[in-house]
C-alpha cells in the first residue's frame, strides 16, 4: 500500500512540467529521492524528506497569505511535514488550515503547482536536513479573519507585487512569477493548470 501511494506522487511528478531549469534542477532531485529512499514521508528521515506546501492565494489572485516562520524566520508559504502520510496535496491542505484557521481554504487544483528542495538548518539536536517540497495552489477568503499559529510570529496577505520585500528567495519568486503569469494568460480562470 506504501508503495502505492509512493508511485502516485512519482506519477504527478512525472507529468508535471518544470517552469524553468532551477525548478528542473529541483524536480528531477525529488524524484532522485524518491526513488531512493521509502521512508522519506516522516520527519525523522535523513537526509531529508517530502513535505507538502500551499500557495493560498485571494479569489483575484493578487495577493497570498504568508507565515513568518518562528523556526526559520523568514516568510513562507503555509505547508509542512508530511508525517508519514503519502497524500501530499492533504498534507498541504492540513497545513493550510492549520496554520491559519481559515475554513474557506480550498485547493484549486489536484496538480502540483510547484516543487523545491532546500535546506534546514540544524536546530535542538536534529541535524541539517533537506525538505522536499511538493507545493499545491489552494484559494481563500481574504475577508475571513484567521488565526496565527504557535508555529508563526506573524500571518498576513501579501500583494504579489509587494512579495520581494518579505522574501526574495528564488523560490518564492517563482510561485509569484507562475501566480502572475496564469493570472495574465486566463488560466486560473479556465481550470487548467
Amino acid at each position: 500500500m506504501m508503495e502505492m501511494y509512493n508511485n502516485s506522487l512519482v506519477k504527478q511528478l512525472t507529468v508535471y512540467t518544470p517552469f524553468n531549469m532551477q525548478e528542473k534542477a529541483r524536480h528531477q532531485q525529488i524524484l532522485t529521492f524518491l526513488a531512493r529512499y521509502e521512508n522519506g514521508f516522516h520527519s525523522k528521515h535523513l537526509p531529508g524528506h517530502i513535505t507538502g506546501s500551499a500557495w493560498v492565494v485571494n479569489s483575484r489572485k493578487t495577493r497570498t497569505l504568508m507565515t513568518h516562520h518562528i523556526k526559520l524566520e523568514k516568510w513562507l508559504q503555509l505547508g509542512g511535514h508530511a508525517d508519514g502520510s503519502r497524500d501530499i496535496l492533504g498534507v498541504a491542505f492540513r497545513e493550510a488550515e492549520e496554520e491559519s484557521g481559515l475554513d474557506s481554504v480550498r485547493p484549486l487544483s489536484l496538480n502540483i503547482f510547484d516543487v523545491d528542495v532546500h535546506a534546514i538548518p540544524e536546530r535542538k539536536n536534529f541535524p541539517n536536513h533537506f525538505h522536499y517540497d511538493v507545493r499545491f495552489l489552494f484559494e481563500a477568503d481574504e475577508t475571513e479573519p484567521f488565526h496565527v499559529s504557535n508555529e508563526s510570529f506573524n500571518l498576513q496577505w501579501i500583494d504579489l507585487e509587494e512579495v520581494k520585500r518579505f522574501n526574495d528567495e528564488d523560490s518564492i519568486m517563482r510561485l509569484v512569477e507562475k501566480t502572475e503569469m496564469m493570472n495574465l494568460m486566463g488560466f486560473l480562470e479556465s481550470g487548467s493548470w
